[in-house]
């Protein structure tokens, strides 16, 4: 022989114990999705070898299964009254629109399966919240299990329990995308939630006399963006989104803001985001197109924040205006190559499939646009000095600002140019001919 003779072929017994060990268990059963497939397989054999053998004579034939057979169909029946199982059924037969409105009728059905987002197992919780969210994307009966989670807020400490200590990225998703789906449908109840972390749970049950603890919605969010931050890009977008209707009403920025800690916390996660993790120097210009709606949200949420009166600080130091407009500076550069259509194609070649990327790419312009805004604002003489000095402001970053700004922020820009002066008054002349029309204000 030319080489080493191949291994004995693997024992029933060593397959069993290799699709276990190799993650071949459904949920968290030992049962092994090999073993549950090839016992329907079996069965279904079975039954179609003696619907072929009965034919039409022999109607009342009953079909006799061997003991091995009939016990492992008892074991898929006890697999299947396994809770997490169970509520996984229902939330794949709640695909279906009649039998969503089905479910979704019964209020003893619906109690039940809102006390399993109260459940300590991660693969239910899961199954639960998938359920949930089929549910409430169902237009019918949103508005049932909108109105019956308010009516339990014990499902509000869950949900923050949940986002505030689960490690499981799966379960931080699926919660996730159920909290913003709720903030979305109703804004009524996404002011009861934020409002929930001023005062206790009254229909919490004490134990050992203990006090339970008091969630708050934001700090809860930001603990699950950070868990998911480098597992799933899809799942920080959904809590960046839950992060950004928080600050559609003025509850839910004074949520974020009016405590010093929350508020600076929130901050730092949202610049570190926008000046180290998206839109860095070096990356293809193409990677905004998967990074454009995360990072609409992300700088939403900062202007808001800096736009409250008691966070302006924020934009007045030099070591976070600078950074934050290199940061947005590239992301208007690479948002005007990923819109430059290639030279050999037409408009009717491409105007259909862009039409939705250039929807997304608009609002990241114009929020782009209002942080910047904010941001040229606050700028002092030192720092405009530094920024020059250290390069994060040239004629070539001011022209591509400007270019963006103007018309709409035309007094930002002339107040910049005022600063400038007072800096470098060469730079200032020469983007006063660059720009007339701001000359000619000035």
């Amino acid at each position: 022989m030319d080489r080493n003779p191949s291994p004995p072929p693997p024992s029933c017994d060593q397959e069993d114990e290799e699709d276990l060990a190799g993650g071949d268990c459904i949920g968290n059963t030992v049962y092994s999705k090999h073993w549950l497939f090839g016992v329907l397989s079996g069965l279904i054999q079975i039954v179609t070898l003696e619907s072929d053998k009965s034919g039409s004579n022999d109607d009342e034939q009953q079909m006799e299964l061997a003991e091995e057979m009939e016990n492992e169909i008892c074991r898929v029946w006890d697999m299947s009254m396994d809770e997490e199982i169970c509520v996984g059924i229902l939330g794949n037969m709640a695909c279906f629109q009649e039998i969503c409105v089905s479910i979704s009728s019964c209020e003893d059905r619906g109690q039940v399966i809102l006390q399993c987002l109260c459940d300590s197992d991660p693969p239910t919780l899961l199954e639960t919240s998938r359920l949930l969210l089929t549910c409430l994307s169902q237009t019918e009966v949103a508005s049932v299990w909108v109105e019956r989670i308010r009516e339990h807020p014990s499902i509000y400490a869950s949900v923050c329990f949940i986002m505030s200590s689960s490690t499981n990225a799966d379960l931080l998703v699926k919660v996730g995308e159920v909290v913003d789906k709720l903030f979305d449908l109703d804004e009524k109840l996404m002011l009861e939630w934020i409002r929930n972390g001023s005062a206790p749970l009254l229909d919490q049950p004490r134990q050992d006399s203990e006090e339970q603890p008091v969630f708050s919605i934001v700090p809860c969010v930001l603990e699950a963006a950070k868990q998911v931050r480098s597992e799933n890009l899809e799942g920080l977008d959904v809590y960046m989104h839950i992060l950004q209707l928080l600050t559609t009403v003025d509850d839910g920025i004074q949520a974020i803001v009016q405590c010093p800690d929350t508020g600076k916390a929130t901050w730092n996660f949202l610049f570190d985001l926008v000046c180290h993790e998206f839109c860095q120097a070096g990356e293809p210009p193409i990677i905004l197109q998967e990074q454009k709606t995360v990072l609409a949200s992300v700088l939403s949420v900062l202007t808001a924040i800096s736009a409250s009166q008691s966070q302006q600080e924020h934009l007045d130091r030099e070591e976070v205006a600078l950074p934050l407009i290199d940061s947005l500076i590239r992301v208007i550069q690479n948002m005007e190559h990923c819109q430059k259509k290639p030279e050999n194609s037409t408009e009717s070649d491409t105007e259909e499939p862009t039409t939705q990327d250039d929807f997304h790419m608009k609002i990241l312009k114009d929020i782009s646009c209002e942080f910047l805004s904010n941001i040229f604002q606050a700028l002092t003489k030192e720092t405009v000095a530094q920024g020059l000095k250290k390069g994060q402001l040239s004629k070539q970053k001011c022209s591509c600002v400007f270019q963006s700004l103007l018309p709409r922020y035309s007094p930002v820009v002339e107040g910049f140019i005022q600063v400038l002066r007072d800096v470098d008054k060469t730079l200032a002349e020469d983007l006063d001919e660059s720009f007339p029309s701001v000359k000619a204000q000035t």
